[in-house]
């Protein structure tokens, strides 16, 4: 019942872009607002951007200019749209609840920037 399935990820290029995708189930994402995290080797996850109920965004100041979060709600799919990407932007990316997420994560889909 509970599931959070990301997609999107692969190996690009420097200044490259990807979009990852985000399919929650239906009673994690209606009524609840959510975000993108990303963890890379060694450090701890950290929020990279946000949505509210209203539609309202919040960024990291690393990804602000560069990244855009948005919704379907008619496909309980959270996006994130990566441009211009760098080789700090290397990580696995996690979708869930923000704020409080879920004990519980998705496998997460990997993100390699390298030349």
């Amino acid at each position: 019942q509970v599931q959070l399935v990301e997609s999107g990820g692969g190996l690009v290029q420097p200044g490259g872009s990807l979009r990852l995708s985000c399919v929650a189930s239906e009673s994690i994402f209606r009524g609840i607002a959510m975000g993108w995290y990303r963890q890379a080797p060694g450090k701890q996850r950290e929020l990279v951007a946000g949505i509210t109920r209203s539609g309202s965004t919040t960024y990291a100041d690393s990804v602000k200019g560069r990244f855009t979060i948005s919704r379907d709600s008619a496909k309980n799919t959270v996006y994130l749209q990566m441009n211009d990407l760098k080789p700090e932007d290397t990580a696995v990316y996690y979708c869930n609840r923000n704020p409080m997420p879920l004990a519980y994560w998705g496998q997460g889909t990997q993100v390699t920037v390298s030349s």
